[in-house]
């Protein structure tokens, strides 16, 4: 250890050299690491995603007014479901169709091996007629070993509904009175400022219809999200036990395997990029015997 302390003493322009290579070649071979799919984001909207609070994080002033008088209301269900499973791909494909075969359809999935671990995991989304939910979400658990967490959670948008009704019909009123104005209209300019001003509702009685829409198909399909792992350490979810000796063991057996093979990496790679920093070394110590042979 002391000969090694004292080359790196007498070597110090070698030694930065040989750090600043290591540590461009690790940048280039290093892999980003595998995170639980509870720390993943995902590009579909929702999926994921916390049950959404009351109020919504809006301020008082940006929610409709609440409609207590309505009886039927409009309520938008999202499951989250974590299964270990033997084998995702068929776990995905069984789920799909069972999706299909309800009136429901597939939204989005994915599927992710990595190389430096033996486990499998993904997740799908898909949409179920909201009165076929359980009869699904029964049929999804029986797919897997074990039922890891299960979240149902509903989001009530029936006082949106009832403001965008009422905007609309606002909206509506006020066409027709333009529509009145217009027939009346006998000025050329007078008539296009009407029909501009009609061209403008239009527009904002189609959005709200649009939104309208949108929260009808919500309520009538829901939303169902499935992660899907070999290894419960994949899915999202913390475990209840404190301390599990054999996870713990299966985490160190993958994480020793995973710096084999970046040193093993890292060697190949200092290797080939010898044809760089030899020559540059050799040229160095020669310059360096020389200097001491002068003096």
């Amino acid at each position: 250890m002391s000969k090694i302390f004292n080359w790196i003493k007498t070597h110090k322009l070698n030694f930065i050299l040989l750090l600043i290579i290591c540590w461009l070649i690790y940048r280039q071979i290093s892999y980003p690491p595998i995170t639980p799919l509870s720390q993943k984001t995902s590009s579909v909207p929702g999926v994921g995603e916390a049950p959404p609070r009351a109020g919504g994080g809006f301020s008082y002033f940006s929610e409709p007014a609440p409609a207590p008088e309505v009886e039927d209301r409009l309520v938008i269900e999202e499951s989250t479901i974590s299964l270990l499973v033997k084998n995702v791909v068929e776990a995905q494909t069984a789920i799909t169709q069972k999706a299909q075969s309800l009136g429901g359809y597939l939204v989005q999935s994915n599927i992710s091996h990595p190389e430096e671990t033996e486990v499998t995991f993904g997740w799908i989304t898909i949409r179920i007629p909201q009165e076929k939910l359980e009869e699904a979400l029964n049929y999804f658990k029986e797919l897997a070993a074990k039922v890891v967490s299960e979240t149902i959670y509903g989001q009530d948008v029936t006082d949106e509904y009832v403001d965008i009704e009422a905007r609309l019909a606002t909206l509506l009123k006020t066409k027709v009175k333009f529509e009145e104005i217009l027939a009346k209209a006998q000025k050329v300019q007078d008539i296009l400022e009407v029909q501009r001003e009609l061209i403008n509702l239009q527009k904002q009685i189609d959005n709200l219809k649009g939104q309208q829409n949108y929260l009808e198909k919500s309520a009538q399909v829901s939303r169902v999200t499935i992660y899907l792992a070999t290894d419960e350490l994949a899915l999202p979810y913390v475990p209840t036990e404190v301390w599990r000796p054999e996870a713990i063991f299966k985490q160190a057996i993958r994480s020793l395997i995973g710096f084999l093979r970046k040193l093993g990496t890292l060697i190949i790679w200092v290797g080939v990029y010898s044809v760089v920093w030899l020559p540059v070394l050799m040229v160095y110590l020669v310059i360096r015997r020389r200097r001491k042979n002068i003096t």
